[in-house]
């Protein structure tokens, strides 16, 4: 593993932990040329399906595109860095288990909305608003009802 500050190969590996779920390590890191520490993460790689853009072109799914999008959307919202990292691996582990090949980007949107209304309301309106397309009030007020809708249910329970 190079240093990320000077590029040197020659690092050391102080300290190691698996999270919960044992599907991700995390290893901290000292380079041995400059004394510098740094965490990397090992995960399996397994195959994810392909994503189907709205304009039929495909991409790989990129899990970096998707942590991108969805901080974007919690920007300033109080939700922990594990909450967002444990959203992703329910959305990749519901992808996995789709067992398709290729995945519309859509259906991938309304997986990421589902995860962002468990997150942060707010966080949800903001996603839904770039991936829906809103282009009026009316499409902000609906998602607004949307999620009070939800919040009513589940405060009747």
């Amino acid at each position: 593993m190079k240093c990320p500050f000077c590029g040197d190969p020659s690092t050391q590996v102080t300290d190691t932990r698996e999270n919960e779920d044992a599907d991700t390590v995390r290893r901290r890191r000292r380079c041995l040329a400059c004394d510098k520490r740094f965490t990397t993460y090992e995960r399996i790689d397994l195959k994810l399906p392909v994503v189907i853009k709205r304009n039929g072109s495909r991409t790989e799914f990129d899990r970096n595109k998707l942590l991108g999008s969805m901080k974007l959307a919690l920007r300033k919202r109080p939700v922990m860095a594990e909450s967002v990292d444990e959203a992703i691996a329910r959305i990749e582990e519901r992808l996995l288990t789709l067992g398709e090949r290729e995945i519309p980007s859509e259906k991938l949107g309304e997986l990421v909305m589902r995860e962002l209304r468990k997150l942060d309301k707010v966080a949800y309106v903001r996603f839904a608003s770039v991936y829906r397309n809103f282009e009026d009030v009316e499409g902000f007020s609906e998602a607004i009802r949307e999620v009070t809708r939800g919040r009513a249910r589940a405060s009747k329970t």
